[in-house]
């Protein structure tokens, strides 16, 4: 176990001893960015000497190792949790009243590192928080942005991108590693050689970087176990020719630097130019060529015989991004290592495995031969060779059946030849999974349905999971206070038993007792809102919630109709303002900088709000907030004190969520379609304390088989014309109908979402949701029975499934 300090006094020695000589400052001196600094160092003290162990224990134990390869890991702010997991939040909080210095002013102070967008790098942080809490040895390799994906901000209700300068004032919790660097090469050529009479082959590179580490501690929650983030920056090999320099092209001198350093820039750079999908495809294989080196030359023991490796380590693909790891690992034990093609690839077959996070087929990655001939040109040649082995496996088992073969092929050949990234980390994985239930039943019977006919026993499901420790534990410390208080502390590992909540929904003191928790955490996100952007939450309203990336398949515009409907209905005189139940619509998204029409949306939202919170005929009755950059510490606020939980995708689009987990969680019913694992929270919650609507996946499929028309629902529906001509009309826009034009054609000729198909039985839920909610007690007991079956939903969970499933690895002892 991790050892705090024996006492307050011993934390203010260490905390002041850090503010004077790491810091270079007195206390009286100092400003509160020197006191998060020197308080983070106290922290990351007593962190240290078990993660220091804990190396050496693996070492010792030549432990299997879990390598989780993610582009994105959305981490949240790190001093709460450091505290947690360390069991230091008292003592630290006292000792820095003692020095006069509130804790609140810290969390103020710290900034959440911009290492992530989306749901794909917060699972990925939930996932490595479960790995160590589970003493299980990780290292979690991704890249170590300098900017992440943007600071939104928004002008005129339009979404403007600003650099997110999140290292601006350094931070605390990371150790940079120079003398570790890898260098990692791109371009060039290949030429064979005879190596005592073996044809082998070298890559001749053009040019070449170094990925320098930065480790991050990743503490388990109370066990004194800590992993490792490990994350790579960009930086030239040579970063300035003097020779330039003094001749007067300063510019020129730098070119290196600058150009390498673009690697690690920021996350996803906008790749609708030919120059930012090659710099995405080098991001790509620079953290993971920089990882898989790292871990065969220092994490690795002197001497190793490579044919074990599948029993030190699994390299897992959290998506598409990782893939090339795939021949760059052939590359390294063939052509460095000297191993015999057919030892190299059984060997790589057992050491990767695969996790799709994706049922749209424009988001499994391709990249064109072109490019990837032109950058990682070795690469490209071990992929072909790959596909032309396993082409023959296909004619073995199938027969010269070319339109399978074609469809299979990891080399694509429309509408340019290209390889397709999801088919070759199919082929090489180990294993293959998704992360819902739905999701992957999917996988197996569309998206990779000839795969899973060749490989059935590669196909597996693990449903996605989130950390209990953030999201409730930091998140909602009200309400972790009361299931403590009910069913002890041991939920904080075991999720499970939240099972015992069931009966206490029948108590109506605790469920008085959980309802001013939630009414406490609306007021508390009124008062972050307040500050923050300067609104406030009507503690009365209904707070419907809808926080996830922007993007047409989760279907924000099925949202901005209903308000627009609620709102049409008042100002036409159809429904009286006071029959209306009150509500507060908040949304939280980005739109990447290049998807016009996610942008556009986006601007709707905002002049629909603009509107309706301005017009005094719906004042106190209908309310739409959208907060610039939500985040995970905007979340933290939000999601506690949700009423009602928005999952709205349409079905066969969404593969799982999280933000449906955290909600449901934190007392949030949910208003969904059977989409991801929506379909796995309704099974657990009840349908009682459910929204369901909208059709099902075979229901979609069936309609876009007849001939789905969207403008056929908008003629039929009264409602939906009212709410689409509405907006059409340039009523939120300022009379100009030009504005939002392209939004209503798209979803009257378009479509491909199907939200006027789906637009009716969403009103009618919505509907049912009024109603539940008039009943305050009974939503209460709804909201309680929602938590207390959602303990499946932990990430804990999802570890474990993937340790017994996939991966095969042990705690360390």
């Amino acid at each position: 176990m991790i050892s705090p300090p024996a006492s307050v006094d011993g934390f203010v020695k260490q905390f002041l001893a850090n503010l004077n000589f790491d810091q270079g400052v007195s206390l009286s001196a100092s400003d509160a960015n020197d006191q998060y600094l020197a308080l983070a160092g106290t922290v990351r003290d007593y962190l240290m000497a078990r993660w220091l162990e804990d190396q050496t224990r693996q070492r010792e134990q030549q432990a299997k190792t879990v390598c989780y390869l993610s582009a994105e890991y959305l981490l949240g702010k790190q001093l709460d949790n450091n505290l947690l997991a360390a069991r230091l939040g008292e003592i630290a909080t006292d000792a820095l009243e003692q020095c006069g210095i509130s804790m609140d002013d810290m969390r103020e102070v710290e900034v959440e590192p911009g290492l992530g967008n989306g749901g794909l790098g917060r699972l990925a942080a939930c996932f490595i928080d479960s790995l160590a809490t589970m003493s299980v040895p990780t290292i979690g390799y991704g890249i170590r942005y300098e900017y992440g994906i943007f600071r939104q901000t928004f002008v005129d209700g339009q979404q403007v991108e600003q650099p997110d300068a999140w290292l601006r004032m350094g931070s605390p919790w990371e150790f940079p590693h120079p003398e570790a660097a890898q260098t990692i090469s791109f371009g060039g050529r290949t030429e064979t050689y005879d190596d005592e009479g073996v044809t082998r082959t070298r890559w001749i590179p053009d040019w070449n970087v170094l990925a320098v580490p930065y480790n991050m501690m990743v503490p388990g929650y109370h066990n004194g176990r800590v992993n490792t983030l490990r994350l790579w920056r960009a930086a030239a090999t040579n970063a300035f020719d003097l020779r330039i320099f003094n001749s007067g092209d300063y510019e020129e001198s730098v070119r290196a630097q600058t150009f390498a350093e673009n690697i690690s820039k920021v996350l996803y750079p906008e790749d609708s130019t030919p120059q930012g999908k090659e710099l995405r495809l080098q991001q790509q294989y620079f953290f993971v060529a920089a990882s898989i080196n790292d871990f065969l030359d220092r994490v690795l023991p002197e001497g190793f015989d490579l044919e074990k490796l599948p029993d030190r380590v699994i390299f897992q693909l959290n998506d598409t991004h990782p893939v090339i790891g795939v021949p760059e690992l052939m590359r390294v034990l063939v052509d460095e290592r000297g191993m015999e093609w057919e030892d190299a690839w059984a060997i790589t077959q057992k050491c990767f495995a695969y996790t799709c996070h994706t049922l749209l087929p424009e988001a499994l990655e391709v990249w064109s031969v072109d490019l990837l001939g032109r950058l990682l040109p070795r690469h490209l040649e071990i992929i072909y060779r790959i596909n032309d082995d396993f082409l023959e496996e296909v004619r073995e088992k199938f027969g010269d059946d070319m339109m399978r073969i074609r469809n299979m092929s990891i080399i694509g050949e429309h509408p340019y030849r290209s390889v397709r990234m999801a088919y070759l980390a199919t082929v090489a994985g180990a294993k293959v999974n998704g992360v819902a239930e739905l999701h992957s039943q999917l996988l197996r019977d569309k998206v990779l349905h000839e795969f899973a006919e060749m490989y059935p026993d590669k196909f597996t499901n693990v449903t996605n999971g989130v950390t209990p420790r953030r999201f409730i534990r930091l998140a909602n410390p009200s309400l972790a206070s009361l299931i403590t208080e009910a069913l002890g502390a041991g939920w904080t590992v075991d999720l499970e038993r939240l099972r015992g909540l069931e009966a206490l929904a029948e108590d109506p003191e605790f469920r008085e007792r959980f309802a001013a928790v939630k009414a406490g955490n609306k007021r508390r996100l009124s008062d972050v809102l307040e500050r923050r952007d300067g609104v406030t939450i009507d503690d009365n309203h209904l707070l419907d919630v809808m926080v996830k990336r922007l993007h047409e398949y989760k279907r924000q515009t099925l949202k901005v109709l209903h308000i627009v409907t609620e709102y049409e209905s008042i100002i036409s005189g159809k429904v009286a303002a006071a029959d209306i139940q009150p509500r507060t619509f908040i949304f939280g998204a980005k739109a990447a900088p290049g998807y016009a029409m996610a942008k556009r949306i986006i601007h709707l939202i905002n002049s629909v709000a603009s509107v309706v919170n301005n017009d005094p005929r719906v004042e106190g009755r209908l309310k739409v907030v959208f907060p610039p950059n939500y985040n995970v510490t905007l979340a933290e606020s939000i999601i506690p004190a949700a009423d009602l939980s928005e999952q709205i995708s349409l079905a066969g689009k969404e593969a799982s969520g999280t933000g449906n987990m955290k909600l449901a969680l934190n007392g949030a019913l949910t208003i969904g379609t059977d989409d991801g694992a929506n379909v796995e929270i309704r099974q657990l919650v009840g349908d009682d304390n459910f929204f369901l609507f909208g059709m099902s996946e075979p229901e979609v499929e069936a309609l876009w088989a007849k001939g789905y028309k969207p403008a056929d629902f908008y003629q039929a529906d009264p409602q939906l014309r009212a709410a689409m001509d509405l907006i059409a009309s340039g009523a939120f826009s300022g009379g100009d109908r030009t504005v939002f034009e392209p939004v209503v054609s798209n979803l009257l000729y378009d479509d491909r979402f199907m939200v006027l198909a789906d637009y009716a039985s969403y009103i009618e839920a919505q509907k049912r949701v009024d109603l539940a909610y008039a009943d305050q007690d009974a939503w209460t007991r709804s909201a309680i029975l929602n938590i207390a079956r959602s303990g499946f939903f932990s990430s804990d969970r999802s570890m474990r499934d993937y340790l017994d499933r996939i991966w095969h690895a042990r705690p360390l002892l």
